[in-house]
């Protein structure tokens, strides 16, 4: 059952696109045009014909609506993709109010998006560098969340044939058949597009590699900003700043996501192993001898082996494991370890046992002072 199986007769639905501060601008669905042609005309008196050279009335497809109070007092957030049904429309002044979120399909937290159906990794192959490390975490990423996930790698055009055929063959490798694009000589575009047709869809990576590019080359209307690559970090300048959905000609939505340099590793360690694709493969045909193998030192491990990403998986293990370390030690206040962060540049931070609560702190002036005055009107 989906969540228009909800909605009463004659409510309007619309999809959010974007939250400013605590408004939400509503993409109203097509079938309510008939509604908005009929109110638009009744606000702005519009009842008698028009000359034949007048142009139509220009109705906005987007409303600007706030939430109902109702839903703050239970809670409800309402998130940018959410399905939403709107009520007291004013097609004339573009106004309306969010009365109820319908079930979500999907929920991402970083970024807060809801109903998503896959996620559009986009690298460069130059300028910057492909950095593969840098590459397998993204993907880890977004291999976390359960979506779909398509691969694009931007300006192709500024590498040859051959260097192209051996980045493919690498990726292969690991599980994913990329798409070599270049929006600066709109090269592949127009596949990359097709895959978009007709869903949400999330996309994501460093700054710097392109996205806002591809974005305003898919839809004219989005005229997003786009930042230079800085030449001495080889890194991209963040432009960015919020989420937002844009429609696509060919329908479906696309979201620009603030970008981000280094995903957190915040998924379950035993988790891990099943986000990379070649380790999935490997699980498929033989399993480990024990149920909570980590795929580290265990004898008669299925996964452990000769294969690329081994070694990133390691890195990553060890980086999930800390911070579930952490959130243990958060929770528990009587932990007996604590995270000590070591300096910038000095490697990663590290825990170690936690002093006794108390036991080794000073008495302050004030309790050695009550103390005393307890005690000498005990002696009296």
């Amino acid at each position: 059952m989906t969540g228009e199986n909800f909605v009463a007769t004659g409510q309007l639905l619309g999809t959010v696109v974007a939250v400013q501060a605590n408004f939400y601008r509503v993409q109203m669905d097509e079938e309510d045009g008939e509604h908005r042609s009929r109110e638009a005309k009744e606000k702005l008196n519009l009842n008698v014909p028009l000359p034949l050279c007048a142009p139509a009335p220009s109705l906005p497809p987007l409303l600007l609506c706030t939430r109902r109070t109702r839903l703050k007092k239970i809670g409800q957030q309402v998130m940018v993709g959410d399905r939403v049904v709107v009520e007291e429309p004013d097609w004339a002044g573009g106004r309306g109010a969010i009365a109820d979120v319908l079930p979500r399909q999907s929920e991402l937290d970083r970024p807060a998006i809801a109903n998503v159906n896959q996620i559009l990794l986009v690298f460069a192959v130059a300028d910057p560098p492909l950095e593969p490390y840098q590459l397998s975490r993204f993907l880890i990423k977004a291999e976390s969340t359960g979506l779909d996930v398509l691969l694009c790698l931007n300006k192709s055009d500024l590498i040859s044939p051959q260097e192209q055929q051996q980045v493919s063959d690498r990726l292969l490798g690991w599980g994913y058949e990329p798409i070599f694009i270049s929006v600066k000589d709109g090269i592949n575009t127009d596949q990359a597009a097709r895959y978009l047709s007709n869903k949400i869809t999330v996309i994501a990576g460093p700054s710097g590699v392109g996205k806002s590019s591809l974005i305003n080359s898919l839809i004219d209307s989005a005229k997003l900003r786009v930042g230079e690559v800085s030449g001495k970090l080889a890194r991209g300048r963040h432009t960015t700043r919020h989420i937002e959905l844009f429609e696509l000609p060919s329908g479906g939505l696309l979201a620009d996501t603030p970008g981000f340099n280094q995903p957190d590793m915040d998924c379950i360690p035993e988790e891990l192993i099943h986000y990379f694709p070649e380790a999935r493969k490997r699980l498929a045909v033989a399993s480990c001898r024990f149920s909570d193998c980590l795929h580290r030192d265990e004898p008669e491990c299925a996964v452990r082996g000769d294969w690329e990403r081994y070694e990133h998986y390691l890195e990553f293990l060890d980086a999930a494991i800390a911070h579930q370390t952490q959130l243990h030690q958060q929770a528990d206040p009587e932990s007996t370890m604590k995270l000590k962060s070591k300096s910038k540049g000095k490697g990663q931070s590290q825990y170690e046992p936690k002093l006794e609560s108390k036991k080794y702190r000073r008495i302050s002036r004030k309790t050695q002072l009550q103390d005393l005055q307890e005690l000498y009107r005990d002696e009296e």
